[in-house]
């Protein structure tokens, strides 16, 4: 993909069209009916409101995420994970940022789905032939919608994707031609476009600045363009972006113009919607159904951006371990079944306790003006390591940290209590996840000791030609953390040669290193003694998968290839009749040792860490290991020894 990055080709806008903006394709079905919500629709309210809209698209979307951010891609990826893995080298801090944006974005993406499909299906209170239908109907169309929705996920999408890009095409067709045939309602409506209207309303208008909290509705989706740069390229993005921005607007008016012909009545949101009030009797019932599979499309894009942004989260570890299934061949699709269950749960609940799309739009869209603050930190971060002058990065942090406050604190006056406390609750509680996982780590790798793996090839030959010892395995194969080849932490040889001395004839170290590219896939051998201790360095980007023990395999029949080394068994009977060795993979399992005086603080996080080790993935799971080949093996963690007992001897 990075070779072609900035290539625009017709068949890979439509691909855009289909992946990346469902979420903020589907925002005209509730933004301008957030706005009016509950008030006097008065021309300022609405030139102004539809003002703050236009200039946040062009602002928000257009100018930060499609010119600036998308610039920042990582070998062609892109999202808050792929950028922080570009600056996380320059910059300790950066995990942070990171951290909180990942947390936030799965947080608000809970409720995407639940309003988005909601805001669809309410369509059908407007078709007299259907007669009243009730608020409880709405919600068991719309959980019957997401249980399908959730439970296709395992199969993946590579089928159905095909058919999103044309569907989503027609979806923006639909609005653009429906926003054109209102706009002669109210010709006055272009004055919208004049920024100054935007800033009459904030300052002007009644609590016009808390409108801000409705108005960011429209540019939800944002982040999403960023995160799927991998998926469509940079070219395509920007290109297809032209005619979404223009077809979104083009309703926006429409949808403002049908308004201003309402002047001085009170708009009431929760039965009426100013998107479906643009289509003739006659299409009301197509447009619904349009609708809800546009807003189908729009969940399964945020579905599948949180199993990708659980599993670069995993690689980066930032997260636990998880299970992690590969339902289709395409590059990029996976399916993590407790993140799917986790946000059918989220998602089936919001749309439970809140039931309206007009009640979902008050708790929607605070946690996210989180994930966009971090992103322009990171942002403007990427820049000076690029050493970008300084002070067109304070212009940046100005621009876009004021507009972001400014969404922030609207959303907190207006939605916190309305429940957006619910997404920040969420969020939270995923931060704290990511925080306990990286912190524990951290505390834990302060206190792994290692040692020169040169002090212990003399005894390790020798323990490997001690035929007084019954054999281990052919083939011992331990995976070390130690970066530097000429080191091994201490608890391996501890396991080798102390707790029961292992004989075999060749010993495997294999060490992992994640890279912050996303799709590199390299390994190195490192021969310490021919045919008897080799150490093997995997070099794989962030996305890749860990299969372990396929790779090993491989690269250990192309060293017998090579004859860089005899696999075959040295037991004799098997030897003559050329038999390979068997291999065995020894997994250190830790515990938290009694022995330890911790600050409570990191006695904390590190009682949290297993708390979460307990539902997260086995070691020998998550790195691709068969377990029939794997023993696992009990080692304390002491990562702070208890001081002296002072204990007194005394005579009896």
């Amino acid at each position: 993909m990075g070779k072609n990055l900035n290539k625009a080709s017709l068949a890979g806008i439509i691909i855009a069209l289909g992946i990346i903006y469902g979420d903020i394709g589907t925002s005209p079905l509730y933004t301008m009916n957030a706005i009016c919500s509950g008030k006097q629709i008065t021309e300022l309210l609405v030139i102004g409101g539809l003002s703050c809209v236009i200039w946040t698209l062009t602002l928000q979307t257009t100018i930060k995420y499609v010119l600036l951010t998308l610039k920042a891609d990582n070998k062609g990826e892109g999202g808050i994970f792929s950028l922080y893995a570009l600056v996380r080298r320059h910059g300790k801090w950066t995990v942070f940022p990171a951290m909180i944006g990942g947390a936030a974005l799965l947080a608000d993406g809970m409720i995407t789905p639940p309003i988005t499909v909601t805001s669809a299906i309410e369509g059908l209170k407007g078709i007299p032939q259907v007669g009243d239908v009730g608020t409880w109907t709405i919600v068991y169309i719309v959980i019957a919608i997401l249980t399908g929705l959730f439970f296709f996920q395992q199969f993946g999408t590579a089928s159905i994707g095909k058919i999103f890009g044309p569907i989503m095409l027609l979806w923006f067709l639909m609005l653009g031609v429906l926003g054109i045939n209102h706009i002669s309602d109210d010709w006055s409506i272009f004055k919208a476009l004049n920024p100054y209207f935007a800033i009459k309303l904030l300052t002007v208008y009644p609590k016009g600045f808390f409108l801000l909290g409705a108005v960011f509705l429209c540019t939800t989706g944002a982040e999403a363009l960023y995160s799927d740069l991998g998926h469509c390229g940079r070219g395509n993005i920007r290109v297809s972006w032209i005619f979404v921005k223009a077809c979104l607007i083009l309703n926006y008016l429409g949808q403002g113009a049908y308004l201003l012909t309402l002047k001085g009545q009170v708009w009431n949101s929760a039965t009426k919607n100013p998107f479906y009030e643009l289509m003739p009797n006659w299409f009301v019932l197509p447009g619904i159904i349009i609708a809800t599979i546009a807003a189908i499309i729009a969940s399964q894009a945020l579905i599948s951006g949180a199993f990708t942004l659980i599993s670069e989260a995993i690689k980066l570890n930032l997260w636990p371990k998880m299970k992690i299934n590969y339902p289709t061949v395409e590059r990029g699709q996976s399916f993590i079944p407790g993140i799917n269950l986790l946000l059918f749960i989220g998602c089936s609940s919001i749309v439970l306790i809140l039931q309206r799309s007009s009640q979902m739009e008050a708790a929607y869209g605070l946690s996210i003006t989180a994930c966009m603050i971090m992103t322009s930190c990171l942002f403007a971060y990427f820049m000076f390591t690029r050493r970008v002058p300084l002070v067109w990065i304070a212009v940046y942090l100005l621009v876009y940290l004021t507009i972001e406050f400014s969404f922030l604190y609207a959303n907190l006056e207006e939605k916190f209590e309305h429940g957006g406390f619910i997404t920040v609750i969420v969020g939270g509680g995923l931060f704290m996840v990511m925080l306990t996982w990286f912190k524990a780590r951290k505390i834990k790798n302060r206190y792994v000791e290692f040692v020169r793996v040169e002090d212990y090839v003399q005894i390790i030959q020798e323990l490997s030609n001690d035929r007084s010892i019954p054999k281990y395995a052919t083939h011992l194969v331990y995976l070390t953390s130690a970066n530097n080849p000429k080191e091994i932490e201490h608890k391996i040889i501890y396991s080798i040669l102390y707790r029961k001395p292992k004989r075999a004839d060749i010993y495997w170290f294999v060490h992992v290193d994640v890279l912050d590219d996303p799709y590199t896939m390299e390994y190195a051998v490192h021969t310490i003694i021919p045919n008897e201790i080799i150490r093997i360095e995997f070099r794989l980007g962030f996305r890749v998968e860990h299969r372990i023990q396929s790779m090993f395999r491989k690269v250990v029949e192309e060293m017998v290839q090579n004859k860089e080394v005899n696999v075959v068994s040295r037991y004799e009977s098997l030897s003559k009749n050329n038999v390979m060795g068997d291999f065995r993979f020894i997994v250190m399992e830790k515990f938290l040792s009694r022995d330890n005086a911790l600050p409570l603080w990191e006695r904390l996080m590190m009682r949290g860490y297993f708390i979460l080790k307990r539902f997260s993935l086995s070691e020998e799971r998550g790195f691709g290991l068969d377990p029939s080949d794997v023993t696992l093996e009990k080692y304390p963690i002491i990562v702070s020894t208890v001081s002296d007992y002072h204990l007194k001897r005394i005579e009896e």
